[in-house]
């Protein structure tokens, strides 16, 4: 069972809030999607437990305990969550976030942001304790060097690609081979994944790979059936590939 949520589309400041920092959190029963929609708030995206997935235009965002995802006031987006994803977003007036782009980027969820968000929760906070807390987590706010997001190419060349890949990770045919399947030149492929993704054709693979992977971990999935089910050949090599795209071992994000 699949449950679909309209949301509507507001210009970023288009509502008047009263709040600086506002938090809402909720444990997903079943399969949800969003349809598109835009905020007229700035909104940090991440999951107390589980994955969960934002897509804006081509771009693919995974978002999971530790990397959550900035979305502008007014971005479109649409998003989806398997059933028993804990999700967490917190709203942040328009105009008072300075730190971060006015594009969607990825924020690493540390220990620190996470302790000043669950005091923001605190039901006794006082007016002066939770303005200095909301000040804090203005001034931890940064872009994370990690991303757990896929560029879609669009292109009808590339779209066989695309298909397949998203489709099973653990395609095995290289760029030469691709480039056989659809008749044109390794070349051309390589400046056609450029163009549109501003990465590698193997880059590129990597992080659909690590998209699936962190799905299949969230869900329990052992290390090395994630690594079999998205490609490698041997769990280490899975854990070397998973740890430079996230950071961390596919063990320690199972365990979180």
């Amino acid at each position: 069972m699949r449950v679909t949520r309209d949301l509507p589309t507001l210009a970023a400041g288009e509502v008047d809030v009263s709040f600086v920092i506002e938090a809402y959190e909720e444990v997903v029963a079943t399969d949800t999607a969003w349809t598109e929609h835009s905020h007229p708030w700035h909104e940090l995206l991440w999951n107390e437990h589980g994955t969960s997935t934002a897509v804006v235009g081509s771009q693919v965002w995974c978002i999971t305990p530790t990397l959550g995802l900035w979305m502008p006031a007014g971005q479109p987006h649409s998003a989806s969550a398997v059933a028993g994803t804990a999700y967490r977003a917190h709203f942040f007036r328009h105009g008072t976030v300075s730190a971060l782009p006015d594009v969607p980027v990825a924020v690493e969820i540390t220990p620190l942001l996470r302790l000043l968000t669950e005091r923001l929760a605190e039901p006794d906070l006082s007016p002066a304790s939770r303005a200095v807390t909301e000040a804090m987590v203005l001034d931890v706010l940064r872009p994370s060097p990690r991303a757990l997001l896929v560029q879609l190419p669009t292109s009808p060349l590339l779209r066989p690609i695309v298909d397949v890949v998203r489709a099973d990770p653990a395609d095995q045919r290289t760029l030469a081979g691709w480039a056989t399947a659809l008749g044109c030149s390794t070349r051309t492929l390589t400046r056609a994944f450029r163009a549109e993704t501003g990465t590698s054709f193997a880059r590129w693979v990597a992080s659909v790979r690590a998209q699936h992977a962190v799905r299949l971990l969230a869900l329990g999935f052992e290390v090395e059936v994630v690594a079999e089910a998205v490609g490698y050949r041997s769990a280490s090599a899975f854990g070397a590939a998973f740890r430079r795209t996230t950071g961390m071992t596919p063990g320690r994000f199972r365990a979180r």
